[in-house]
């Protein structure tokens, strides 16, 4: 589904990424580990049109999205959940929702897709005209989530999604991630926690300094014992 080949980013004259590439099939989870600073956001930057690479080409479908738009890779059914969260905080739950499917112009088909992620979290439904602002951080977490989700993303970008929350959270979150999945959305997940990202994903690739140093199935590299010394704390 997505093919990224040989990208060169930077931010003004610093270079961020120095050639990466990784492929990503449909229907997996596919997860970008690294310390902090390697390039895991930047890659997912680049491929949303926000940070386009100088250098390389991106492949979706087969069709090259280098340096287009933001809106049109958005159109061309790739969502990005941002590190961070970004919740519009003065806006309902259910107007940062409908933000989401901004792009999208069949009223009926956008009110499923309401309906899917108000069961997909439920406290959302419960709290549908509360101000996002007023949420926890995994409440806005599953917001950002869901917001993503109303984009109808054939490929969904999940940049960090367990920072900054407590454990119980953090279970629930990649719960939900799972389930994303098995509905038939393929990811693209960066994360810190990388116990938790590699046992969800089916496939791992590791950054270091703009550049991806190992790849290899999820449960291989949980038994790398240079991933289990430098992102495992074993």
């Amino acid at each position: 589904m997505l093919i990224v080949n040989d990208i060169h980013t930077y931010y003004g004259t610093i270079q961020a990424l120095k050639g990466v590439s990784f492929n990503v099939d449909e229907g997996q989870i596919v997860t970008l580990i690294g310390a902090n600073g390697a390039g895991k956001s930047t890659t997912l930057m680049s491929i949303s049109g926000v940070y386009p690479p100088k250098r390389g080409q991106i492949l979706f479908d087969m069709e090259d999205i280098t340096g287009i738009s933001a809106d049109r890779i958005v159109q061309r059914g790739i969502s990005q959940v941002p590190e961070g969260r970004r919740i519009f905080p003065h806006l309902t739950i259910r107007e940062n929702l409908l933000m989401g499917s901004y792009l999208r112009k069949n009223k009926s088909e956008i009110n499923d897709d309401l309906d899917r992620v108000f069961e997909l979290f439920p406290v959302l439904a419960e709290r549908r005209g509360q101000d996002g602002g007023t949420l926890s951080g995994g409440e806005q977490q599953m917001l950002a989530i869901g917001r993503a989700l109303m984009a109808k993303p054939r490929l969904l970008l999940l940049d960090e999604p367990s920072l900054g929350l407590a454990p119980l959270i953090v279970e629930k979150i990649f719960e939900v991630i799972d389930g994303i999945n098995r509905q038939g959305t393929t990811i693209l997940l960066v994360e810190q926690n990388a116990f938790m990202a590699l046992n969800v994903a089916h496939r791992g690739y590791v950054i270091e300094t703009g550049r991806v140093v190992l790849e290899d199935r999820a449960d291989a590299l949980l038994d790398d014992p240079r991933v289990k010394e430098a992102y495992l704390g074993e």
